[in-house]
């Protein structure tokens, strides 16, 4: 993997913990969504770091058109309940912080590491919501900016046309959240791209995960 690392991402990690970035868009529904441009810094610094410790794997027969196929990502997991320390300080300090912003208790982190261009994750909305109501799910992306599309559920746009899906270029330390309804009523994706693309690592924080 070739990474070209952004102009102030090499130092120290540390975060805007008064949010000065953040704006919030009410979706359909209940549903909203929190954008956060460069609320990490030194987040190529994380970047390393979470590469040489964490331990990623790809997961094999995903069922894709009638078929099953390896994801084309490679996926890493935290969860509280196996494990008292964090893989990195910085990490726990985020995750304390999103909790008190959020008023959730994040017990579990998903890594999500697209390689390329080539990597990618389909349409989809995270499984918890079939436990968890109001489900807040917090985005962290360092690495290369590559697309994060959601749209509305189709189920949900049945009869009506689905609209225009909506785009944020996300990595260098930016910051999504979506909550309320959104698990419900939207997708959301990580397309392939043609162009030539490096890996961008997606820091993905839930709650109430057992």
């Amino acid at each position: 993997m070739f990474y070209q690392p952004s102009l102030f991402g090499s130092d120290e990690p540390s975060f805007d913990s008064l949010f000065l970035s953040a704006s919030r868009s009410e979706l359909s529904g209940s549903s909203w969504i929190e954008y956060a441009p460069g609320w990490l810094s030194g987040g190529d610094s994380l970047f390393d770091d979470l590469m040489d410790r964490l331990d990623f794997r790809q997961r094999t027969g995903i069922p894709m058109y009638d078929r099953l196929v390896d994801e084309p990502r490679l996926t890493s997991w935290w969860s509280e309940t196996e494990s008292d320390e964090m893989a990195l300080p910085a990490l726990a300090d985020i995750r304390w912080m999103l909790a008190d912003r959020y008023d959730r208790h994040f017990d579990s982190i998903g890594f999500n590491l697209y390689r390329d261009q080539n990597d990618s994750v389909a349409w989809h909305a995270d499984r918890h919501r079939t436990c968890v109501t109001d489900a807040v799910v917090a985005i962290l992306s360092v690495g290369e900016s590559r697309p994060f599309r959601m749209r509305r559920n189709r189920e949900l746009e049945y009869g009506k046309g689905v609209g225009a899906s909506l785009t944020w270029g996300l990595g260098h330390g930016d910051l999504l959240v979506m909550g309320g309804a959104c698990q419900h009523e939207w997708q959301h994706c990580v397309p392939k791209r043609r162009r030539a693309a490096g890996p961008r690592l997606s820091i993905t924080f839930r709650h109430d995960v057992r």
